[in-house]
């Protein structure tokens, strides 16, 4: 089915960060998420065609690449690829959480099972990923591309000890949320949050794979 067919509330939920797009377009995806994509796009006299290639770059930017084999690839190759699909993800994955989280406790805040405190616990990821990120372009990853393998054996134990708390923080996130599951009766905006959540979970677990289990080992190993 294409996009055009599907309702706003199910393309929130389907693909993790399509709110942000709607929000872009101003298109309701909450309280209006009954409403087709195609004639949501008709009423606002908004261009369909971009919004589904949007849409579509946005599904296949997750996909792309996860199943080759890095273990040979050149270490190049391997930072472009590790910058360019979780790097530069996450930075547009946490403040959208940010947004719907903050949207969620604010409307449903007076529900014992509204997830309080999770907007605060991305803003922390948030902020803690951003610096590791950084050290990682910045210092780690221009030596490795440089040689100096020996001078990265100490800044790589550095991001390895910061993935274990990355991955504690994720704990916390799931300690809030019930393990990303929500109420029967939740809106589309809570749905499409810890969907999101989800997605970012899978992204930065695949991240921390690929540096921790095959970029790091090597760079280790060199003589």
């Amino acid at each position: 089915m294409s996009f055009a067919q599907q309702k706003l509330s199910e393309l929130a939920v389907s693909i993790p960060g399509a709110t942000k797009i709607f929000r872009e377009y101003d298109l309701d995806f909450c309280c209006g998420g009954s409403v087709l994509l195609e004639v949501a796009a008709q009423q606002k006299n908004l261009n369909l065609a971009e919004i589904e290639k949007r849409l579509t770059d946005l599904q296949q930017s997750k996909a792309e690449n996860n199943d080759k084999d890095w273990t040979s690839a050149s270490y190049a190759e391997m930072i472009e690829h590790i910058v360019a699909r979780f790097h530069n993800r996450h930075r547009e994955q946490l403040p959208e959480l940010i947004t719907l989280a903050e949207k969620v406790e604010n409307v449903h805040g007076d529900r014992d099972d509204c997830p309080i405190g999770v907007a605060a616990q991305l803003e922390k990821i948030y902020a803690e990923l951003s610096q590791h990120l950084m050290k990682e372009e910045q210092i780690l990853f221009p030596m490795i591309k440089m040689g100096n393998y020996a001078m990265a054996s100490m800044p790589i134990r550095v991001m390895e000890m910061e993935h274990d708390e990355a991955g504690q923080d994720v704990e916390v996130i799931k300690s809030l949320t019930n393990n990303c599951t929500p109420p029967a009766d939740a809106c589309f905006s809570w749905k499409a949050l810890y969907s999101g959540i989800n997605e970012f979970i899978d992204d930065l677990m695949h991240h921390i794979h690929l540096e921790n289990n095959i970029l790091f080992p090597r760079v280790l190993n060199e003589k």
